[in-house]
């Protein structure tokens, strides 16, 4: 701790001779052409000369009128300082002896004042630097600042040790509480971050708030170190002033802030209001208490986003010029920034937007349908924004970007049915067997099938006569009760008809032509009916 204190004082010494090296008034040179030169005495700025006067140069005025009142500061008795008219202006009399001449085109237009007032305010600076010259020269009143210096500096350093205390209290602490709770940061079983890491973060948080608190406290102390001295006064008023000025123009700030800031949220709560108020006529839509002619339960949720997101657009429109520095050149900058990443980053968002939109609007296909889409066959399980998630018959998920579904073909087996879905399989058999038998031995499999249903019943189409056979769908309605049912019922249909083809004598296979039979293919009349095949009755 001794050695850290040590370390503090070297740094305030060079910290003290940088700045009495930058506050030091350079000497004013006569051959340097000036506009405006300011007579300083004991560090004092007692007037600013802005004009020539009989011939002499404004920087050669400045540096004669200072070399005059340091010696008739010496030599003062009284120190009574006077005003005198003059033809030429007003002269400022130091105990009835002239020390500077005053003219027309000395007067600041900028403050818009007098010559008398601005004589009046010269008077009133150098009657205060012959009262701190006096103090200067006045061994009691040193030894007293003096001895306020040195109780200021043990209270420094007092609290600088408190807050080194404090400092090594706060992170044990902090690091105690940071070493408990660290695992319970964590999503899925995997912490969101490092133990270590956390203890590290922790103590350069402290240790950053220990130096800002270590920095003000050096600040006050100089600043009152300095204004102990009647020779360093100025540069402690000068440090006490732009601590003041920094605070008020601060606060200056936040208060000219505070209106537009309200505006601003009172902007935002509007918005918020109007959200609220839509999301009651969106639940009641979504229960079914209310019915509006293009809006319905498929469509309400994306709608809802859709106006939320356009109320809050337009809410944060309304409110950019009220937020604290939105005019700003930062503020400008980082507008450019973010439109420039949203306009090259963007592209290709927006089109899977729009397609989901157009997927929610024209109702192509809706959760829980069971649809085939460039080449992949499932239930819909989540119809978003971007992208839709189709759970196969197999257990897998599939992740679909909505551009692709809507360049794509797709097929709805759900749409028509309403709580189930279509099944369909087919087979081809030669032109020796009966249709008749095949239609009916296909239908019999799908009697057999659990979950297929006898309402409507179901039915075989023969979708084409081939060259080497006929082709026959069989189509059946099956109840929806889950995303894999459809596989299950499927892979049951097809053993079905396996067996009932086997039980009948018909071979499952699609004969080629190479050559013509020693007999035709055909099938006689009196084989139109065989079983499982029954005759039409008149």
């Amino acid at each position: 701790m001794f050695h850290q204190l040590i370390r503090i004082l070297l740094c305030i010494c060079l910290f003290v001779s940088s700045l009495v090296a930058a506050h030091a008034a350079p000497p004013v040179s006569p051959a340097t052409t000036q506009t405006s030169a300011t007579v300083t005495v004991f560090n004092r700025p007692v007037v600013e000369f802005r004009a020539p006067l009989l011939g002499v140069p404004v920087g050669e005025r400045a540096q004669r009128a200072s070399e005059v009142l340091r010696r008739m500061l010496a030599t003062s008795s009284s120190g009574k300082v006077t005003l005198q008219p003059i033809p030429q202006g007003i002269s400022i009399m130091l105990d009835g002896v002239l020390a500077f001449t005053m003219v027309p085109e000395d007067v600041d237009p900028l403050k818009q004042e007098s010559l008398e007032q601005a004589a009046k305010n010269a008077a009133t600076a150098l009657e205060l630097v012959v009262r701190e010259t006096r103090e200067a020269r006045d061994l009691k009143v040193l030894m007293r600042a003096a001895g306020f210096v040195l109780a200021a500096t043990l209270a420094f350093l007092l609290l600088v040790w408190l807050l080194h205390r404090a400092r090594k209290w706060l992170t044990f602490r902090l690091a105690s509480l940071a070493h408990t709770h660290a695992e319970r940061l964590s999503v899925g079983g995997e912490s969101l971050m490092n133990r270590e890491r956390l203890l590290q973060l922790v103590r350069r948080a402290v240790t950053l708030v220990y130096w800002a608190l270590a920095l003000f406290l050096f600040y006050d102390w100089l600043g009152f170190t300095l204004g102990r001295f009647p020779y360093t006064r100025p540069w402690g008023e000068r440090l006490t002033q732009y601590l003041l000025d920094l605070i008020a123009r601060f606060g200056g700030a936040i208060a000219r802030t505070i209106p537009d800031l309200l505006v601003a949220v009172l902007i935002f709560l509007i918005a918020k209001f109007m959200i609220d108020l839509l999301k009651t006529v969106f639940e009641r839509v979504e229960q079914g208490k209310l019915e509006i002619a293009w809006l319905d339960r498929d469509t309400v949720s994306p709608t809802r986003r859709l106006i939320s997101a356009g109320i809050w657009l337009f809410a944060l429109v309304m409110a950019y010029p009220y937020l604290p520095g939105s005019g700003t050149e930062a503020f400008k900058g980082l507008s450019v920034l973010i439109g420039l990443m949203v306009s090259l980053g963007a592209s290709s968002l927006v089109g899977q937007a729009a397609s989901g939109l157009i997927l929610m609007y024209t109702r192509t296909i809706r959760a829980g349908e069971y649809v085939q889409i460039s080449g992949h066959q499932g239930t819909v399980m989540e119809l978003g924004l971007f992208t839709t998630r189709i759970r196969t018959g197999l257990g897998e998920e599939l992740t679909l970007p909505n551009a692709l579904i809507l360049g794509n073909v797709s097929r709805n087996y759900s749409r028509t049915v309403g709580d189930g879905f279509i099944l369909e399989t087919g087979v081809t058999i030669g032109y020796d067997t009966p249709w008749r038998q095949v239609h009916a031995m296909l239908i019999e499999a799908a009697g057999r099938t659990p979950g297929v249903q006898s309402e409507p019943a179901p039915r075989v189409f023969q979708t084409a006569l081939s060259d080497y056979y006929p082709e026959y769908r069989l189509a059946c309605q099956v109840l929806r009760s889950g995303p894999t049912q459809r596989a299950e019922v499927l892979s049951a249909l097809h053993g079905n008809i396996q067996d009932v083809f086997n039980e009948y004598g018909v071979q499952i296979m699609s004969p080629h032509y190479l050559s013509d039979p020693p007999e035709a293919k055909i099938v006689p009349k009196e084989q139109w009916y065989q079983a499982p095949a029954q005759r039409a009755e008149n």
